[in-house]
């Protein structure tokens, strides 16, 4: 078992729903975001997506590809983020970390290098938005055998035909967009996320967790409510835009958990 596959049946045996946040790696800067991801277990993350900022983020919205600008200018690289998982693990052995990105820097790197990098640095699971699964042999593939989960996209778009083509080989977790469009979008409404989230757990034994436009605790717990849990991302992400202290980001990050860990 992965420490995603531990994370999520220690949820299922605690009848809890489980909390996701996404951070951009080094943004602001490398120092700033590694005290971040080093305080979130602390403020209630059951899981933490950690961003690879690129230069043609074709999935986020302004938020977060005003976060990758940042991180890069700073200097932030693939191989700075897998320090940044590195350094994590010194002090935390158990929390989750799942890479959330585009294929290119991976492609760039080599996929065995980067994927012997990534294990040794503690990632569990990748999340790799431009990879369909008519591209599996590319790094799902070999991602899992290297012991990592692949975590698949399914969308509001997916449709009884496509869907299972969006299962095969999905591990770890389903992360459904709830909304089409990219993130930061409009906030999702439980009521119609609620039947889709339902299909899709009729067709895998996966956790289903839901995401995009994320934004208050009182949505965190009624979206974790009808799923497995909650992802917030552009959120978080925009009170590092605004310059927030990492001490106040926590406590931000903290109410949106205990609004999932509430449902």
């Amino acid at each position: 078992m992965t420490r995603i596959d531990r994370k999520f049946a220690e949820l299922a045996e605690a009848k809890r729903k489980a909390f996701v946040a996404y951070v951009m790696a080094g943004d602001p800067d490398y120092d700033t975001s590694l005290e971040l991801i080093r305080g979130l277990p602390g403020a209630g993350v059951d899981v933490i997506e950690l961003g690879m900022p690129f230069t043609d983020p074709m999935a986020d919205g302004p938020t977060i590809q005003l976060a990758g600008q940042r991180a890069l200018e700073a200097g932030q690289t693939l191989r700075k983020t897998l320090d940044m998982a590195r350094a994590f693990r010194e002090t935390d052995q158990t929390t989750p970390i799942v890479m959330m990105g585009y294929y290119n820097p991976i492609y760039n790197r080599g996929v065995d290098r980067f994927l012997e990098d990534a294990r040794e640095a503690g990632i569990d699971g990748l999340i790799i938005v431009d990879l369909p699964p008519e591209e599996d042999a590319e790094l799902c593939l070999p991602a899992q055998a290297a012991g990592l989960n692949f975590i698949r996209l399914a969308t509001p778009t997916t449709d009884d035909a496509r869907l299972p083509a969006v299962l095969n080989n999905t591990s770890g977790f389903v992360y459904y967009v709830s909304i089409t469009g990219i993130t930061g979008a409009a906030a999702p409404q439980a009521s119609d996320v609620a039947p889709e989230v339902s299909r899709i757990k009729a067709a895998t034994e996966l956790p289903v967790i839901v995401g995009f436009g994320i934004r208050t605790p009182e949505s965190a717990r009624a979206i974790a409510g009808i799923a497995d849990g909650a992802v917030v991302g552009s959120a978080i992400v925009k009170q590092i835009e605004e310059g927030r202290p990492v001490p106040e980001i926590l406590d931000f990050v903290r109410g949106l958990a205990d609004g999932a860990h509430a449902a």
